[in-house]
């Protein structure tokens, strides 16, 4: 809307500028007016271009900053999950869980079936009555530890957020009863979008903020899980798991 305003404002000068020069200014002074039409003609085309492009930009540049912070945030994601499955919980200790990284092993495990006896009860003819049931069995072969998983990955500095100086990404833990008696972990890290996104246009940024398209991150938070459902999913679209994809090939 601003930009249009200006357009039009440039507009009306150089109308007004046209009229004064055709029946006020004498002819040996036209070529000033002339001068003066001309660069408003050139204000006005950069107006104009720079209007056009500043969204472009932005973009670019939002989907460059976002991308460094959804790479930190899988990190985090990915240390949860493995904390997950050693602890059956998630954790909200920054530093315990870079700790946890450096020094924990997981269990590897193979899954076996099996056949056993059973006694089912017995009568007074055959005495027990034994059945064949099939079992299947979790035995544990060894352990690997959890680093082997964060390997070239920076996971030291995966709660400080790219380009936004002396700031962490937010994490919290909670529960949610999935259905009657189970009670399930969830886990949740964020940042805002206006940390990120803090010396570029006010009036594009404030679009940002209220984002809905299913190509966009919706809202004000670049996260990844949730505390109000049981998901590990980050509120990102695919386009920044494809960059990924391309970066690892």
């Amino acid at each position: 809307m601003g930009l249009i305003l200006q357009i039009l404002a440039a507009v009306l000068v150089a109308v007004v500028l046209a009229i004064v020069v055709v029946k006020f200014l004498p002819l040996k002074f036209r070529w000033i007016a002339s001068l003066l039409l001309l660069l408003c003609t050139v204000l006005l085309i950069s107006k104009i271009y720079n209007g056009i492009m500043e969204p472009i930009n932005f973009n670019k540049e939002k989907i460059v900053r976002y991308a460094k912070v959804v790479e930190k945030l899988k990190i985090i994601r990915n240390a949860e999950i493995r904390f997950h499955e050693v602890n059956g919980v998630y954790s909200k200790d920054k530093a315990a869980l870079i700790q946890f990284i450096d020094t924990a092993q997981l269990a590897l495990t193979e899954v076996r079936d099996t056949v056993v006896r059973v006694n089912k009860g017995s009568n007074n003819t055959w005495g027990k009555i034994m059945v064949d049931v099939e079992k299947r069995i979790k035995d544990t072969i060894g352990y690997e530890p959890v680093s082997k998983y964060f390997k070239d990955v920076d996971y030291k500095t995966m709660f400080k957020v790219p380009g936004v100086e002396d700031k962490e990404f937010d994490l919290e833990i909670g529960t949610i009863e999935k259905f009657q008696g189970l009670i399930v972990p969830t886990f949740e890290a964020k940042t805002e979008k206006k940390a990120i996104l803090k010396d570029l246009n006010v009036s594009l940024v404030k679009l940002e903020l209220e984002a809905i398209a299913t190509d966009e991150i919706k809202g004000e938070y670049v996260s990844v899980g949730s505390l109000n459902e049981v998901t590990t999913g980050g509120n990102w679209p695919p386009i920044y798991d494809k960059k990924s994809a391309k970066k690892d090939n």
